[in-house]
Parts: C-alpha cells; structure tokens; sequence
C-alpha cells in the first residue's frame, strides 16, 4: 500500500511538472515578436514629435505624434501582433497629408515600449486607452474629433476599445479577426496539436492568462456595442484571418453605417492600402469636422464581393 502511494506521488508530481513545462512552453509559443524601430521620424522626413504615454502597470509606451491642421480631427493608429508604429506609416503619411493629426504608438512588449508579463488583444485595448486618456491631456488635441484604425489584433483591440466609449466619431478596422476562438483553432491546426485534450486545455489555459473569456472580447459581439460609424476592410487572398471573418463581423453589425470593403491582398495589406486611402480619408473626413473633399471614386453599396 506504501509503494502503490509512492507511485501515485510520483506520477502527480510527474504530471504536474509536465503541465508547467508545458505551459511555459505555451507561453513562449504566444509570444509577440519584438520588431525594432529603425528610423526616427527625422530619418523618415516626417514632421513630428516623439511622445511617452503611461499605461497599465506603471508601464510606458513609445509613440509619434504627426500634426495635422486644427480642426480637421484626430487618428489614433494600433499596430498588430509582432509588429510596431513604425510599420503603420504607409498608412500614415498620407492621412497626415490629408490634414489629420495622427497618433502612433507600440504596444506593450512591441516596438520600443516597455515590456510587461504577457500581450494580448485585451492589452491592446488597455494601451489604446492609455493613449486616447493621454490625447485629451493635450490642450491642443481635446476638442478634436477622434477615430480609431487598427490592424488584425490591433483592429480588434481597437473594436474592443471603442465598443466601451462614446467619444469616438469613427472607426476602421484592418483585417480584424471575428472570433479569437476561430483564430486559437488555426494556430493549434497549424502546430498540429489535437483539439482534445490539448486544444481543449491550450484554449482554456489563454483565457485563463489573458483574464478574459473569449464571447466578452470577440469582435463579432464587440462590435454590436459600436454606434460611431465603421468600415471594415479585409484582404481577399488573406490566409492568416480569412476574408469569411470581416463578412461574419458585417453580418452582426449593429446599425446602416457600416461599409465592407474586400480588397485585393493578404493579411499585411499595406501597399495594397495605399492604393485605397482616398477611401479611407473620404470616409474620415465626414466625421472628423473637416470639410469633405470631392471623391473621385465614391463608396459603393455595402458588399462582401466588392472589388
């Protein structure tokens, strides 16, 4: 009887040791690559200025600051996973041109901001915060008209954000996933892992870590809280958040002012996004109190299928 109670010792413990390997390899697995910034926005032959914003967790983030000309509004950029700030500047430069004020900043363990313990979409959303209570700070800033871009994890963070506040006048979304179920069952399919038992526990574990069940953060039920206006825009060859993600977040939109709009391109659309920032900045302008410019290409009818 001793011995048979030794081996059970044995063997939980050997489980457990297990479990916390396996775990802490979880976590390095989900960890956001650090990309660097390698040019200030004096080597970008950008008008600007570097900014310092405090969030969670007595933490600071790295960010720019591009002026825009008074009263034609504020755009506050959220980068993806693994990326940075200095990565959103295709899309930035010419909304700056355009004549808005545009704020980016890295997010937690991104960039050049600090690190923390873990990322996550919910984090994303902390740090989007974080900035926009730093933006009404800004004399300068607090009487303008604010709207919101993000990219794939950005862009549901930013969806996450922007479902919780009424001081946005407009919202963007790149690539945004619908479900971070949908994205944690790509990722496990990709790894080649099971879905039980281990897909089962690698799910319940990340929503365990991040503090958050999936249902409360998922951009298909976020967005139904969203009552600024939204476009939504997604690459038609995208295989990391397939295009049937923006089409499930149209189909639960929560009112008429929700444009969908498939482009051509992948998950980092970003050239092909140049190419539709005169879509971008007539839908912007309406909102953000500047005088709308003539559109040369207007927005055609809400569809999954157009060009």
């Amino acid at each position: 009887m001793r011995r048979l109670l030794i081996f059970v010792l044995i063997g939980v413990a050997a489980f457990i040791l297990g479990l916390l390997l396996f775990n802490r390899r979880l976590r390095r697995s989900l960890t956001a690559p650090r990309e660097p910034i390698t040019q200030s926005l004096t080597q970008q032959a950008l008008i600007g200025d570097d900014i310092r914003i405090p969030t969670q967790g007595g933490r600071m983030l790295d960010g720019w600051l591009l002026p825009g000309t008074p009263g034609h509004g504020v755009v506050v950029i959220t980068h993806g996973w693994g990326a940075n700030r200095e990565l959103m500047l295709p899309l930035a430069r010419p909304l700056q041109s355009a004549g808005f004020t545009v704020i980016l900043f890295d997010a937690r363990n991104h960039g050049s901001s600090d690190s923390d313990t873990f990322s996550s979409m919910p984090r994303f959303a902390e740090d989007l915060d974080a900035t926009l209570a730093w933006l009404k700070t800004q004399p300068a800033l607090i009487h303008e008209q604010i709207a919101l871009i993000g990219h794939s994890v950005g862009a549901a963070a930013t969806l996450l954000a922007a479902s919780r506040r009424t001081d946005i006048a407009a919202v963007i979304s790149l690539a945004a996933f619908a479900h971070p179920d949908g994205m944690m069952r790509r990722w496990l399919a990709e790894k080649g892992l099971p879905f039980f038992p281990l897909g089962w526990y690698v799910l319940n574990y990340v929503q365990w870590v991040i503090g958050a069940r999936f249902d409360s953060i998922a951009p298909i039920n976020t967005i139904q809280s969203i009552r600024c206006p939204i476009l939504l825009m997604h690459g038609s060859e995208d295989t990391t958040v397939p295009p049937d993600d923006a089409q499930a977040l149209f189909d639960n939109r929560p009112h008429a002012q929700v444009i969908l709009r498939i482009l051509p391109g992948e998950h980092d659309a970003s050239e092909e996004i140049e190419h539709h920032i005169d879509e971008i900045v007539s839908f912007l302008k309406p909102h953000l109190g500047a005088t709308q410019m003539p559109i040369e290409r207007p927005f055609e009818q809400p569809s999954a299928n157009a060009p």
